[in-house]
């Protein structure tokens, strides 16, 4: 979100994008006279993590994340013990990306059915190594962030697996994320290049260098490269 508002005033030649761009996006650039080519440049998983001592909560479902995260568990849904029958009295602490976030934007829109509708009395931040160390030091601590972040951090963090409705239990990997299984938290990832500016040689060089290597360098950081036909 941060970086379309930069993108769509002209600030920036190319941005990021954990997201597809919003209509009301699209209408700020062609406002301001700014054409855009989306490229998908590699898949990504939202992995969803608890403290490493979490052994009871080995998997959640899309409607118990819902129960969580929406704006009406605000103040209410305070305690594992509320989110399942079985789970310990235990405080729930929760971590996740803040507003400017494409993450943050997506996982609201799956989980909560609408971008941006997230209960607000949670721990936000837009750096996930922020929400990765809170996770790792709070015992009742519950977040989501990008699948290369838990894979960077594995050894501090307990990965949960998503049951999405009548589906089977999947946890985010390299193939489940590839082939989409892992629904509905993989998606793929992209970047925003303005037309006009890729017409400057160093921006040209950039994005047929990004292109080129993507797939190689999203495998080594955590992300799934495309297949060579994508």
């Amino acid at each position: 979100g941060g970086g379309f508002k930069k993108f769509c005033r002209g600030e920036i030649q190319v941005t990021g994008a954990s997201r597809h761009i919003k209509s009301t996006e699209a209408e700020k650039c062609e406002k301001a006279g700014i054409k855009f080519v989306e490229l998908a440049i590699a898949y990504d998983g939202i992995s969803v993590v608890a403290h490493p001592s979490n052994s009871f909560a080995k998997h959640l479902t899309v409607a118990e994340l819902k129960k969580i995260w929406e704006p009406a568990a605000k103040g209410k849904i305070t305690n594992w013990n509320q989110v399942r029958a079985g789970f310990p009295d235990l405080p729930l602490k929760l971590y996740g990306p803040g507003p400017d976030s494409g993450t943050f934007d997506y996982f609201t829109k799956v989980i909560n059915g609408k971008a941006q509708a997230s209960r607000a009395d949670y721990l936000p931040s837009e750096d996930d190594n922020v929400l990765v160390r809170g996770v790792a030091e709070d015992k009742g601590a519950l977040g989501y962030f990008g699948f290369a972040y838990y894979v960077a951090h594995r050894e501090k963090l307990a990965l949960i697996a998503v049951k999405n409705g009548d589906g089977p239990i999947v946890s985010p990997s390299t193939k489940t994320i590839a082939d989409m299984s892992y629904k509905p938290l993989a998606r793929p990832i992209f970047i925003y290049v303005n037309v006009d500016k890729a017409k400057d040689p160093a921006v040209d060089a950039f994005i047929k260098f990004y292109i080129a290597n993507a797939k190689g360098l999203a495998d080594k950081v955590g992300y799934i490269g495309l297949p060579p036909e994508i």
